[in-house]
C-alpha cells in the first residue's frame, strides 16, 4: 500500500494518540494541516481504503461523541477519529 507524505503524518498522529478522543481539528492543529486536508485524507486515505482485491477494508473511523454547543448555542456532535483493527496492524514502513 502507498501511502503520501501528508497521510503519514495523520496516520502516525492518531496511532500516537490512539487512547484518545481526538477530532480532525485536533489532528491539524497539531500537525500543521488544514482542517480540509485531514478530513480529506481520513475519508479518502482512510476510511474507504481498499485492499488488494479492491474491497473496502476501513483503517479509520468517525466516532460520534456527546453533543454539546458552541459559543453562538448551535447544537455541536464531535466526530472522534479513531483507528479500526485493521488499521492498527499497518505500519509506516508496510506503507512505503
Amino acid at each position: 500500500m502507498k501511502m503520501k507524505e501528508n497521510s503519514k503524518i495523520v496516520y502516525e498522529f492518531v496511532k500516537a494518540h490512539e487512547a484518545e478522543d481526538i477530532t480532525a481539528k485536533d489532528i491539524a492543529d497539531a500537525t500543521g494541516l488544514s482542517s480540509r486536508q485531514v478530513n480529506g485524507i481520513i475519508t479518502m486515505a482512510f476510511q474507504r481504503h481498499k485492499d488488494e482485491d479492491k474491497n473496502e477494508v476501513p483503517l479509520m473511523e468517525r466516532i460520534p461523541g456527546e453533543p454539546t454547543t458552541d459559543e453562538k448555542g448551535k447544537a455541536v456532535i464531535p466526530k472522534y477519529i479513531h483507528l479500526t483493527d485493521e488499521g492498527r496492524v499497518i505500519t509506516v514502513e508496510d506503507a512505503e
